[in-house]
């Protein structure tokens, strides 16, 4: 894996151990020569995962829209900060640039974009692995939602391999670097059937 995205919030939440969590996360990735992609955001869990890569000799990318550079919330200090027109091709460059997806616990912008990178591996659109940072089970009621709509028959149960789910970002990491199972968007499939 030559690059990953990290998900997180722009605010640092109020648990510290979500704060520790991104660090070691951002260590861990720079550690691994691996390069982070993240939102180019300096506040909250952004401004930390990617400080925490850097600290660490870590290449970072940010990728930020240019009204939040307008309004002075971009992490100034990156050697590569790319400037968009758009919260859509934010999201698309990310994508684009990473070969995985991890997301650390966020509010809705997260979840919007863990969801999107989700949806796309399943439809095809991409072969990316996703994981959830899941510290303190910030994740497990998403978790218990997804298993719920595999059970009642909205998610086939193949697509939930999609995505891992850890405590240790260095667990998480290996597990994103794992094949994904799920060998097409089979739902395409039972579509073109009927």
């Amino acid at each position: 894996m030559r690059r990953v995205c990290v998900f997180c919030g722009s605010s640092a939440g109020t648990h510290a151990a979500h704060v520790e969590a991104v660090a070691r996360l951002g260590h861990e990735i720079a550690t691994r020569g691996i390069e982070l992609v993240f939102g180019g955001g300096a506040v909250g869990l952004m401004g930390v995962v990617a400080n925490a890569a850097l600290a660490a000799g870590g290449h970072v990318i940010g990728v930020i829209p240019h009204a939040m550079m307008a309004r002075e919330l971009a992490h100034r200090s990156l050697p590569d900060l790319r400037v968009v027109a758009s919260m859509h091709e934010r999201k698309a460059m990310m994508a684009d640039l990473s070969d995985g997806f991890v997301a650390a616990p966020g509010g809705f912008g997260t979840f919007e974009e863990l969801c999107e990178a989700v949806t796309w591996t399943q439809l095809g659109l991409h072969r990316k692995r996703c994981g959830l940072l899941n510290i303190d089970g910030f994740y497990d009621p998403l978790l218990a939602l997804m298993q719920r709509a595999s059970d009642d028959g909205f998610i086939r149960p193949a697509s939930l391999d999609i995505l891992v789910n850890d405590v240790d970002p260095a667990r998480l990491l290996d597990r994103l670097g794992e094949p994904i199972r799920v060998a097409e968007p089979i739902w395409l499939r039972d579509l073109e059937e009927t």
